[in-house]
């Protein structure tokens, strides 16, 4: 059945599930507190052009609409940084608070929309496994990448005021479906992929809520969307030919050659991609036994489907209606997010980095856990019958066996933390050395050249150059051509990499005096004369 109604006891106090939620969602935001004052996962060169978008429009030269380079990623992130990031300027904590804040926002907000749809203590365990986190997981919370942080507290809002519409608890109805499509166009500006999720939200507001949608109500809700997506529209309007988000996503999102078999695509998508994005195993893949969880996914999609149709069915009043409308919702939108991760191709090339896409299937993580939970509580029932007790066993078990393995994934990213840190630190003593080197302009990868350039807050430029010392992706071109002027330049390689082997052969003799700096796997040159052999 479904239910959900936040109760307080006789002296106002929340009750008992609200207080053990608000220790478990405490844990969870001073364990990412703790990670992100450390700059844990490490910094990179994805993460280090949101940030240096930040600090060009904290300091107004700039309002970037989608990620340099890239025209499908809006930068929201980015603009929320901007004021810390102006005031205490470039710094991988203060770039990352935001998100830090946005996984607080999401904790609340998962929770009252569990105890809303289904009970008290489901609430709970929702909070308790999102207040763990794996790299993979936390990597998707606090990196400052684009798009996942901020759309799922998004969407669990939309549903929450979905459903306050339709349960007639909203005062100022008018401002509610204003905010409902200014979220909504906001969310679709920051991330394509959060797409089968606004539209299910969509289809809840639609049923929950038909008069809200005409007159004045309809107007707002139009011009709050429009105002959210507005970005996004203005800067496909201007995009060259070919270059607008649309035709960018598709080419991005299709692989050249053979198409991988669809076996291939469902190993991937469900077997790696769904434990990896629920927490279960580390971020170089899952062993055999971790995907189970996989299998067990779709099924416990489909079983929640059907309790939702039948508490539809069953509802008495139009607020229930609501409430498993929402239920169904949250099938649907895991449903279509897995539907579209296994049709692509990336599911079955890279199932291991490419799970990250998977990261929004926490939101529907109360109505994943919702058949294992009512099969389980029924076992501590008296008056459970012997089938009832038989379902129940196996379903407590899955719950302890979920639990465990969110945990042992929690463990195995704080055991390998202290390598974490280590490659951090080389990375902000790799900057520190090309400044002493007296270099303001050096040329390096891909993953080398953006991370350097906030570390050093601008005042070295750097551009990128691929293992055939010819240039690379260089996301922001005012970078490369800096480089591109400077009458000696410098490089930063990876030590024995192609590009430094390439190097030291045009260099030929004076390859050993040019080198003025080593830290970690990185080799600083500085030679007598630019190397340019592109040119």
């Amino acid at each position: 059945m479904v239910v959900s109604q936040v109760k307080r006891d006789a002296t106002g106090r929340p009750d008992a599930p609200a207080l053990v939620a608000l220790l478990l969602g405490a844990v969870g935001v001073g364990y990412r507190l703790v990670l992100t004052l450390f700059t844990v996962p490490a910094s990179n060169s994805d993460e280090a052009t949101f940030g240096l978008a930040a600090l060009h429009i904290a300091g107004g030269h700039e309002r970037p609409v989608f990620l340099y380079g890239q025209r499908y990623m809006g930068m929201l992130e980015s603009y929320l940084a901007a004021p810390l990031v102006g005031w205490a300027g470039p710094s991988w904590p203060v770039l990352r608070l935001p998100l830090l804040a946005l996984y607080a926002i999401f904790l609340w907000l998962a929770y009252r929309l569990t105890r809303r749809l289904f009970s008290p203590w489901l609430a709970v365990a929702v909070v308790g496994l999102l207040a763990l986190g794996s790299e993979r997981v936390v990597r998707d919370q606090l990196t400052v990448v684009g798009g996942r942080p901020e759309v799922k507290p998004a969407v669990l809002a939309l549903l929450l005021l979905a459903v306050a519409l339709g349960e007639r608890r909203v005062r100022h109805r008018w401002l509610a479906t204003g905010a409902f499509g200014l979220l909504t166009g906001l969310a679709l500006w920051s991330d394509w992929l959060i797409t089968p999720y606004l539209l299910v939200a969509a289809v809840v507001l639609v049923l929950a809520a038909p008069r809200d949608l005409v007159g004045w109500p309809g107007v707002l809700l139009a011009v709050g969307f429009a105002v959210g997506v507005a970005p996004m529209i203005k800067d496909n309007v201007v995009a060259p030919a070919g270059q607008d988000s649309l035709s960018v996503f598709r080419e991005i999102s299709t692989k050249e050659g053979v198409a991988p078999s669809l076996a291939a695509r469902l190993h991937g998508g469900l077997l790696e991609g769904v434990p990896l994005a629920s927490g279960l195993c580390p971020m170089d893949g899952c062993a055999g036994w971790a995907q189970w969880f996989g299998v067990l996914y779709p099924v416990l999609l489909v079983t929640a489907a059907g309790l939702g149709v039948v508490a539809y069915r069953r509802a008495g009043d139009q607020a229930a209606r609501v409430r498993a409308t929402a239920v169904l919702a949250l099938v649907a939108g895991a449903a279509l997010t897995l539907l579209a991760y296994v049709r692509s191709p990336l599911a079955a090339t890279d199932p291991v980095g490419d799970a990250r896409y998977l990261s929004v299937l926490q939101i529907s993580l109360p109505v994943v856990l919702w058949p294992l939970w009512r099969a389980a509580a029924s076992t501590f029932r008296a008056t459970a019958g012997w089938a009832a007790r038989l379902r129940g066993v196996p379903a407590a078990a899955a719950l302890a066996g979920l639990t465990a393995a969110t945990l042992a994934g929690t463990a195995a990213f704080v055991v390998g933390l202290p390598g974490v840190r280590a490659d951090e630190r080389d990375a902000r003593r790799l900057a520190g050395a090309v400044l002493r080197a007296g270099l303001h302009e050096v040329y390096g990868d891909y993953w080398t050249c953006n991370r350097l350039i906030f570390n050093t807050g601008e005042a070295v430029a750097c551009g990128v150059l691929d293992g055939n010392l010819t240039p690379g992706q260089n996301r922001y071109p005012a970078y490369w051509r800096r480089v591109g002027r400077a009458a000696r330049p410098g490089y930063v390689v990876t030590v024995g990499s192609p590009a430094e082997r390439g190097l030291r052969r045009l260099l030929g003799g004076r390859a050993d005096a040019a080198v003025v700096a080593e830290v970690g796997h990185s080799r600083v040159y500085h030679p007598e004369h630019a190397v340019r052999p592109w040119r």
